[in-house]
């Protein structure tokens, strides 16, 4: 029986490379974004990825600063694929600028989606993951959810907030045979990071497929072993800073 993934901000970006790398995989897939013709697209390369392994594929268009997005993905998830193996919260968004200029309602709507949404996604998924073969949760987080970075004040937060969530939920979780992992990367080639860090050098930035190679990793591994953390820095930022 194919694994059944969820996976959010997927009609681009990370997102969108890791669905194709799990397409690649045979996973099946529900894709979540607002973009509803972006996500079309991202299913008809998924199912090309796939190759022989006749996946199937659901997109949920959907606005995660919505408060009742969460329980809403996950049902028709399972309505349409099953259940869930893997969830991987990926979607986020930033505003850069002083923290003095952070209005409440951004403040409020980086949070809603790159924190709350997690935390909800997690919690309406858990009865599935309980019932799975492999459960696992893969939070896409940033360097700036253990670090600090100017003018990133709002955007931050809301990362350190997921960090945090993630050790907690993966300690409570654990009982149930559920792994949980965080990945932090640096600048990643990203429309998200090219509005929000135009000071870096496109060539710089570490490419979405690299990501995807951690994901791989963590899907098909085998052993007794686990990793609870990454963190991918570009290659001429300083190491172990």
């Amino acid at each position: 029986m194919k694994s059944k993934a969820i996976v959010t901000g997927a009609s681009r970006g990370i997102g969108k490379a890791i669905a194709l790398e799990l397409a690649s995989l045979g996973f099946d897939l529900a894709l979540v974004g607002r973009d509803t013709s972006a996500l079309d697209a991202v299913a008809e390369e998924a199912q090309a990825a796939s190759g022989d392994s006749d996946i199937s594929v659901v997109c949920i268009p959907a606005d995660l600063a919505d408060e009742n997005a969460p329980e809403e993905i996950v049902s028709q998830t399972v309505r349409w694929l099953g259940g869930v193996d893997l969830l991987v919260n990926c979607a986020g968004i930033a505003q850069a600028g002083s923290f003095t200029e952070v209005t409440p309602e951004q403040w409020n709507s980086i949070f809603a989606v790159n924190a709350r949404a997690p935390f909800f996604l997690c919690k309406a998924a858990l009865p599935y993951l309980k019932e799975s073969a492999k459960p696992m949760v893969i939070n896409i987080s940033s360097v700036v959810g253990f670090k600090g970075y100017a003018n990133q004040s709002a955007y931050s937060s809301s990362k350190h907030a997921l960090a945090g969530f993630t050790k907690v939920f993966a300690k409570e979780v654990q009982p149930f045979g559920i792994r949980v992992h965080l990945i932090s990367p640096g600048g990643v080639a990203t429309e998200m990071v090219r509005q929000t860090r135009p000071d870096i050098n496109p060539d710089d930035l570490i490419q979405p497929e690299e990501i995807c190679e951690i994901v791989r990793f963590l899907v098909t591994r085998k052993g007794k072993g686990t990793i609870d953390q990454f963190y991918i820095r570009r290659f001429n930022s300083l190491a172990f800073d």
